[in-house]
């Protein structure tokens, strides 16, 4: 499209990221704009009269007064399609790889315009058995690509906002050769209605403000396994939900959203590096292509792949343009709505949304609006719900019919691990499952330093048949742990003020088992072969182990005749090697076959129950 001089504005003036363009009438909010002689993406966030506010995503040091601004005429969009998976983006979707193999610089140049997805691979499409002279509409899988060994079958989609009829199906590219490059048309669908015709290729764009239209919303009905017991055994998500990570720093946030891209049931990753250390996103970076998962070839033989086959980045670290972080939560999601319209379950991580939060706070204030909360704009809340309304278990666009998920997990970063920081508080009263964390148990060195006093899950109804089917005494066991470590919570100031010896019995029993459900069962050794991740099977036969052994030791002090009482200290001492078979339980190998993993903890169930009978029948 040629340019012509309606077509541009000129700079009324500069302030940090925000740039005020005059001569902009026409425009539209949230257009796409190229500010300067250098060409800086920026978005326009107001309009007012004839002049325009510009939010700049990138330096505008060396702006003057006068330069031109160049209006897109279209929002600022992602590109979708094969590709995508295993590389890293900036805010706004430009590949830092390929940015620096064509610029040779660490840092990104400003102006740079490198094509979102590679056009130098080329990708093998397979049509579906659509025919020429049939209608298709938006979300309709027009054919596969064969991307990696994980996404085996990227699905090429008609884009949500096209409908016709099929004209003509390509089966070589530009070059005729049988392969495509993203840019390659693959169909050509005529709309009657509109008299045009749509040049179908293997990427098409998308605006990262509007959520990819679905056909339905459903409630979730399947867990996210994260492979922490704490959250697992006590907190779990479904696949669908909103989570939200709350932490000081150094209580492990990162290292929570790292789990869950390393081990959870998701087929697909997308981690959002939003305004945090450059450290953290080079640390993922370095571990994820090392890291690798088992799948099944077509040959039913297993194999290791890397993770990062599943992965993609979008990182904007603090030494990046302030701006560009509020984009970089959009593309996140709306790369991971576009795996979702394909029937896969996403799992989005947004670290951290304060730093997203930080970003409105800058250009709310730059604009001149009236500050709410620690000056915090007043439509925070309203903001942070958009995003998160885009998280859910969908029916997908278009046929074949399907279903695809995305789980949005944002950590948040308050200051000073103060919980009632307004960020905090708009996402709290948004999501549905909380995992505080709490900076005395990270000094403790227990992590996952998971509160399970202050945590809590909204899930658990829906979840609850789920996990009844696997063991049909969860839901007591789950229970019945929580009130254990909540009875303990409140004997805990009665100990420290007269003593252990003051508490009866079943009391020492309460704080004796608590202590086995704090130390063995949540505590968790990422650095371990035993416990690096925890399958649901071994959560579940672990929670099982230690509450039959409370309840055993409840029952053998309460059947006891008063005048011989048993005491825990008895039962301490006579059955030694049944409490270190349950201190043990988590030394089970995960790598192990489900059944075998039952078995190992029934085989400890029968044995402390045989143990419990011969002490009562000793006395």
């Amino acid at each position: 499209m040629s340019e012509v001089e309606s077509d541009y504005g000129f700079i009324f003036s500069v302030s940090g990221p925000l740039v005020v363009a005059d001569g902009m009438s026409g425009s539209a909010m949230y257009e796409l704009v190229r500010v300067g002689h250098s060409k800086l993406v920026g978005e326009i966030i107001k309009l007012e009269g004839d002049t325009a506010s510009i939010q700049v995503y990138e330096d505008t040091s060396g702006l003057t007064v006068g330069d031109p601004v160049l209006r897109k005429k279209q929002p600022l969009s992602v590109e979708l399609g094969p590709g995508i998976m295993g590389t890293i983006f900036d805010g706004i979707q430009r590949p830092l790889e390929h940015i620096f193999q064509d610029s040779g610089d660490v840092y990104v140049p400003k102006g740079v315009d490198t094509p979102c997805l590679t056009r130098d691979v080329r990708w093998t499409f397979h049509p579906t058995d659509i025919r020429e002279g049939q209608p298709v509409t938006g979300g309709d899988i027009i054919g596969i690509v064969y991307e990696n060994e994980i996404i085996n079958s990227h699905k090429i989609l008609v884009p949500p906002n096209v409908y016709g009829t099929v004209t003509k199906i390509n089966s070589c590219g530009t070059d005729g050769k049988e392969t495509f490059l993203v840019d390659d048309v693959v169909m050509e669908v005529y709309n009657e209605a509109q008299d045009k015709t749509h040049h179908l290729t293997l990427s098409h764009f998308w605006p990262v403000r509007r959520p990819r239209p679905i056909a339905e919303k459903l409630p979730g009905n399947t867990p996210l396994i994260t492979g922490l017991r704490v959250i697992d055994g006590l907190f779990p998500s479904v696949l669908g939900g909103t989570c939200a990570v709350p932490g000081a720093f150094g209580c492990g946030k990162t290292v929570i959203s790292q789990s869950l891209s390393k081990f959870s049931n998701s087929d697909v990753i997308v981690y959002v590096g939003c305004g945090e250390r450059g450290n953290e996103m080079a640390e993922v970076l370095c571990d994820f292509p090392e890291l690798t998962m088992t799948i099944k070839d077509e040959q039913g033989k297993e194999k290791e792949v890397g993770i990062m086959k599943r992965t993609t980045l979008v990182a904007n670290t603090s030494n990046m343009p302030v701006a560009a972080r509020e984009a970089s939560i959009y593309t996140g999601i709306t790369l991971a709505e576009y795996f979702r319209d394909q029937g896969m379950n996403v799992s989005m991580m947004g670290d951290s949304t304060s730093r997203w939060a930080e970003a409105l706070r800058e250009i709310s204030g730059r604009l001149g609006e009236m500050p709410a909360d620690s000056g915090y704009p007043a439509y925070l809340g309203a903001r942070l719900a958009a995003f998160y309304e885009r998280a859910g278990r969908v029916s997908c666009l278009g046929s074949p019919d399907r279903e695809g998920t995305v789980t949005v997990v944002g950590a948040v970063s308050p200051p000073g691990g103060d919980f009632s920081d307004p960020v905090t508080a708009a996402t709290l009263s948004i999501v549905q499952v909380f995992w505080g964390l709490d900076k005395k148990l990270a000094q403790r060195k227990h992590f996952p330093s998971l509160n399970w006093l202050i945590s809590y899950t909204k899930y658990m109804q829906v979840l609850e048949p789920y996990f009844n089917n696997m063991d049909p005494r969860y839901s007591y066991l789950r229970n019945q742990a929580r009130t254990i470590l909540q009875q303990e919570d409140n004997l805990s100031e009665i100990v420290q003020l007269v003593g252990k010896e003051s508490l009866s019995e079943d009391q020492k029993v309460v704080m004796e088992v608590a202590k086995l459900i704090r130390e063995d069962f949540l505590q968790q050794n990422a650095f371990t072969d035993y416990d690096f991740t925890c399958p649901l099977p071994k959560t579940v036969g672990m929670l099982s182990v230690i509450i039959n052994f409370y309840d055993l030791c409840q029952k053998a002090i309460a059947d006891s005749p008063s005048d011989a009482k048993l005491t825990y200290a008895h039962i301490k001492t006579s059955l030694a090697p049944v409490i270190q078979k349950v201190i043990d339980s988590k030394f089970v190998d995960p790598k192990m076959a489900v059944a075998d993993i039952s078995r190992e903890y029934n085989n400890i169930n029968e044995e402390m129950k045989r143990e419990f009978v011969a002490l009562q029948d000793g006395m």
